[in-house]
């Protein structure tokens, strides 16, 4: 059985994220990486910001590396709190804001979806449009 996210698979990844983005009229950066959390595609929509183009990749890494969805560290990493100082470390490639989501097959992380372009609201949309599509995968067994 295939451990990772193959190409095709992370092009449909990337198409479902991207019709979901062109809906709610917002550019983004889509990137799908393996379970090292290494890049498998990177999709830059027109007029996306540049700078999307690191985090989007960092977000994937780092649903990748921790095994969650990025937004769920957001509130441990505060001043305070046992992961305070978080996102400092890894050479900065830990993101902890919205917009990064594990990609699950039979309880295993996968691989792992990062989006951003817009408000961490539309990150978080945009990047769940892709993973919706990687659930129907792996329920149709494809994935």
């Amino acid at each position: 059985m295939v451990t990772s996210i193959p190409l095709d698979t992370a092009k449909e990844l990337v198409e479902a994220a991207e019709e979901r983005a062109e809906e709610i009229e917002n550019p983004m950066v889509i990137t799908v990486a393996n379970d090292e959390g290494n890049l498998v595609a990177q999709h830059r929509m027109d007029d996306a910001w540049l700078a999307s183009v690191s985090i989007s990749r960092n977000k994937a890494y780092t649903s990748a590396a921790l095994d969650t969805p990025t937004h769920e560290l957001a509130e441990a990493s505060q001043p305070g709190n046992s992961l305070y100082g978080l996102q400092t470390t890894d050479e900065g490639r830990i993101v902890v804001f919205g917009g990064g989501y594990p990609l699950q097959r039979d309880g295993d992380v996968v691989g792992a979806i990062g989006v951003s372009g817009g408000a961490v609201e539309q990150d978080r949309d945009v990047a769940e449009a892709g993973l919706e599509r990687w659930e129907t995968l792996v329920e149709e067994g494809s994935a």
